[in-house]
C-alpha cells in the first residue's frame, strides 16, 4: 500500500581596488565584455528601474471586483472530485456486528460495499458458523444459499490445511491467523434506486503471524466487485467478484518480526467505512 534541494545563489560585487578589462576578441564569439562598475550612481538607476518595473506590473494586473466575480463564477472552478470523502459519518445501527441500514443513495451503496469488503474477507470467515451468519447478514435472501456454496467451498478443508490451519479454522498454538482487508476507495460503475454495482478497491493482509509458519503475513491488492440489490430497508449483496490490483510498487519499510505483526493485529482494532 504506500516524497527537493534547496539551490543557493551568492552574489560576488566589485572590492574596488582592482579593475579588469577582458580581451577585446571574446573566444565565445560575443561582444566585447565590459567591466562591472560599483558606483552609487548605477544603483540608484538600478533600483528606480525595479520600482518603476513593480509599478507597471501592479497596474497591469490591477482589476475592478466585476472583473474577479467574473473569473470566478461557479461554472469556472474545479469541481470536487467524485472520488474525495463526503464527510458523512458511519450509519449507526448494526446487524450482527455489521454496519446496516445504508441509504437509499450512491454514497450509501458505496459505503455498503467497503464494509461487506471487510467483513467477507476477514478472518471470521474461516469459522463455519461465523460465516454462514456473516452471509446471512448481508446477502439478499435470494442469494444466501448460493453464496454460503460459494465461500464454503472457498474455505475448503484443503484450503485451510494448506495456509496452516486446523480443520475447524484455528491456528496452530503460537500463531495468529491474519486476514484483513482494508478499502482503499470505492467506485459505482451502475446505479439505480433498485441496484447498484459497486468496485471496492482493497489492500489485504493474510498469511499466519508466528515462528514456525510457512505462510507468513503478506500484502496484496485487489479490486472487489460487488453486485446490490436494495433489499427492504438496506442494500444487501447479490453477487461478488474479484480480481487483482491496481497493485502500487513495495515500499523500502522494513519487513517487521512476526511477534511484532501478531500483536498489532491483536490490538489495532477494524474501521467501519463510508464515503
Amino acid at each position: 500500500m504506500n516524497p527537493g534541494d534547496e539551490q543557493s545563489y551568492s552574489d560576488y560585487g566589485d572590492t574596488g581596488h582592482t579593475r579588469t578589462r577582458l580581451p577585446e576578441n571574446d573566444p565565445y564569439g560575443g561582444a566585447p565584455r565590459r567591466p562591472h562598475r560599483s558606483s552609487s550612481k548605477s544603483l540608484v538607476t538600478v533600483v528606480g528601474v525595479v520600482v518603476l518595473l513593480i509599478a507597471a506590473i501592479a497596474f497591469a494586473n490591477r482589476g475592478d471586483d466585476t472583473t474577479k466575480d467574473t473569473a470566478t463564477t461557479k461554472g469556472s472552478r474545479p469541481q470536487t472530485s467524485s472520488t474525495a470523502p463526503s464527510g458523512t459519518h458511519p450509519v449507526g445501527t448494526k446487524t450482527t456486528g455489521i454496519p446496516s441500514n445504508f441509504p437509499r443513495t450512491e454514497q450509501g451503496a458505496q459505503s455498503a460495499a467497503a464494509n461487506y469488503a471487510v467483513v467477507l474477507w476477514s478472518d471470521s470467515m474461516v469459522d463455519t458458523l461465523s460465516r454462514h451468519s456473516i452471509i446471512d447478514a448481508v446477502a439478499d435472501p435470494s442469494a444466501a444459499n448460493r453464496l454460503r456454496s460459494v465461500f464454503d467451498a472457498n474455505y475448503s478443508a484443503a484450503f485451510l490445511r494448506n495456509v496452516g490451519l486446523n480443520a475447524d479454522g484455528s491456528a496452530l498454538k503460537g500463531d495468529t491467523f491474519v486476514d484483513r482487508t482494508l478499502p482503499a476507495g470505492t467506485k459505482i460503475t451502475s446505479y439505480s434506486a433498485a441496484a447498484a454495482t459497486v468496485e471496492v478497491w482493497c489492500n489485504t493482509l493474510f498469511g499466519l503471524a508466528g515462528e514456525s509458519s510457512n505462510n507468513p503475513v503478506t500484502s496484496g491488492w485487489s479490486t472487489v466487485t460487488f453486485k446490490l440489490k436494495w433489499s427492504g430497508s438496506d442494500w444487501k449483496v447479490l453477487a461478488t467478484g474479484q480480481k487483482t490490483g491496481p497493485t502500487p510498487i513495495t515500499g523500502d519499510n522494513p519487513v517487521s518480526g512476526a511477534d511484532e505483526i501478531g500483536t498489532a493485529v491483536k490490538e489495532f482494532g477494524g474501521f467501519t467505512y463510508a464515503r
